[in-house]
């Protein structure tokens, strides 16, 4: 079996982990610790495994716009409460 744990560093780690969590898998997990993004990545071939760390990189590219996105619409909308 071949592994990869990824951590990367973001302003909004739990909402970037919630937004991969639908992507979790027998091989894939995904969770928020310490501040980071921390993934696993458990393949039976080398091959697999650059695939889906690849995949995963798309994915985590995506799902950090997303939380910067929805973080900005959250303190806009704090903004504007009476």
């Amino acid at each position: 079996m071949r592994t990869a744990t990824l951590r990367t560093e973001h302003d909004h780690p739990e909402l970037v982990a919630a937004a991969l969590r639908p992507d979790n898998t027998a091989s894939v997990r995904t969770t928020a610790q310490d501040g980071a993004v921390v993934t696993r990545v458990e393949r039976e071939t080398t091959g697999g495994l650059a695939r889906t760390v690849d995949d995963y990189a798309v994915a985590l590219r995506v799902a950090d716009r997303l939380a910067a996105r929805a973080a900005q619409t959250a303190d806009r909308d704090d903004d504007t409460t009476p």
